[in-house]
């Protein structure tokens, strides 16, 4: 008898594993397919500012219940659960049930694995009750669940943004209409643009724009694509008028600094960087591209003034005090290259020269790649001439970078500097 019940248990937790696989939800999404580590992923979905605003709660709420469950905190991964749930009653109250699918999938897989099956099952079986009503035991082909499944691709991986645009499509197919798919389809669009087959992304953002009059992201992201084709003038209406109607929006703001950036306007750039901050101070690309900014300020002021002498005077100081800041701040970040020679790179026009050696040597303990040791060497060896101290290291350092990677770019300059020292 307690064979049988048992052959039955495993029997019961086949057939609840073969249901779950059915499910429309993350666990059957592969999102992490191609992830070199969890917390790669987990910095690039929670620190990138798009979709962070309130219309994605539930979107951001399921993806931070997967990534707890990852690892292994399954409580908080059914909290982040409960709190989607809510969301999506509060915000679709018409379309609650399909749009609870992707969650209650999500529920399902977590008690699955938390060994309470009983549990799994009855979510498993909210999803079939739903889907009888079109005839399908575990998923439906619904335009909403399309849209879901979008925007998690969207928020994940440079990987997962071919999957994302096919979702928006089927989703079209479906509702033509559909704003949301729109905007949808417009934000894949726009980030396959430079990849063979051109997308014509600027016609598919006016398009999303016009059936979504009030979302301030598309018109920014119109104004990114017309500053490339040199409609610079229109680009920065779209973009003046975004920041007005939502000044306080992530998306809108970060957004909206890359037109800047490009403009070039770098104090425009780092005030928009900052407000975002302020909505989420431990950011780790905000505090990145704030140090980047005044990095290439200290940079165009030592360019445009080297004649003079001015590397002691407080305003270079103190942006190379403000860079070194930011960039410190994401020190240890795996995600970023270079930090560290950008911090010794700006301690040495500051005149910090211990600093700056601190932490060339920190990065030369790193694990780069063959072009990055080359442009290390030839920084270290730009350091060494800098200081005036002494022309054989630099020499040292320049010889050692053209030992490396012979097809790099990096080999013309290092040859100047050679010539330069030796001529």
């Amino acid at each position: 008898m307690e064979n049988c019940m048992a052959t039955t248990s495993e029997s019961t937790i086949e057939s609840l594993a073969n249901s779950l696989q059915q499910l429309k939800c993350h666990f059957t999404w592969n999102l992490m397919e191609g992830e070199e580590s969890l917390d790669e992923f987990e910095n690039r979905v929670f620190n990138k500012c798009e979709f962070q605003n309130n219309e994605f709660k539930a979107t951001m709420y399921n993806l931070s219940a997967y990534i707890k469950h990852h690892r292994g905190q399954h409580a908080a991964a059914l909290e982040f659960l409960r709190k989607a749930e809510e969301s999506i009653q509060e915000k679709y109250q018409d379309q609650a049930e399909i749009r609870s699918l992707v969650t209650w999938g999500n529920y399902a897989w977590v008690y699955y694995h938390m060994g309470q099956f009983e549990l799994a099952e009855s979510y498993v079986n909210k999803v079939k009750h739903i889907c009888a009503k079109f005839s399908s035991p575990y998923r439906i082909e619904s335009p909403e669940l399309e849209c879901e499944e979008g925007w998690a691709r969207l928020k994940c991986t440079k990987s997962q943004n071919e999957g994302a645009k096919m979702c928006f499509q089927k989703a079209l197919e479906k509702n033509p209409k559909s704003p949301e798919a729109n905007f949808g389809w417009a934000i894949a669009s726009y980030r396959l643009d430079n990849r063979p087959p051109s997308q014509n992304s600027i016609e598919t953002l006016k398009k999303a724009m016009e059936l979504n009059p009030h979302n301030q992201y598309v018109k920014v992201l119109l104004a990114l694509k017309l500053q490339e084709v040199n409609e610079k003038d229109e680009g920065e209406s779209l973009v003046e008028e975004a920041l007005k109607e939502a000044p306080d929006a992530m998306d809108v703001l970060c957004t909206a600094s890359k037109f800047y950036r490009k403009k070039p306007d770098l104090d425009k750039t780092i005030e928009l960087l900052k407000r975002a901050l302020k909505h989420t101070q431990d950011n780790a690309y905000l505090h990145y591209y704030i140090g980047c900014c005044y990095r290439s300020k200290v940079l165009e002021t030592g360019n445009r003034r080297q004649n003079e002498n001015v590397w002691e005077r407080e305003e270079l100081q103190k942006l190379v005090r403000q860079g070194v800041d930011h960039l410190k701040k994401v020190e240890k970040n795996e995600n970023f290259q270079y930090i560290c020679s950008y911090i010794a790179a700006l301690y040495a026009i500051a005149g910090q020269y211990e600093e700056a050696d601190h932490y060339f040597q920190k990065e030369f303990r790193k694990e780069l790649t063959p072009v990055g040791r080359q442009l290390l060497h030839l920084r270290y060896g730009n350091f060494q001439l800098y200081q005036r101290k002494c022309k054989e290291k630099a020499i040292h350092h320049y010889l050692e970078g053209l030992k490396i990677n012979e097809e790099s770019k990096e080999k013309e300059k290092i040859k100047i500097k050679l010539q330069k020292i030796v001529q």
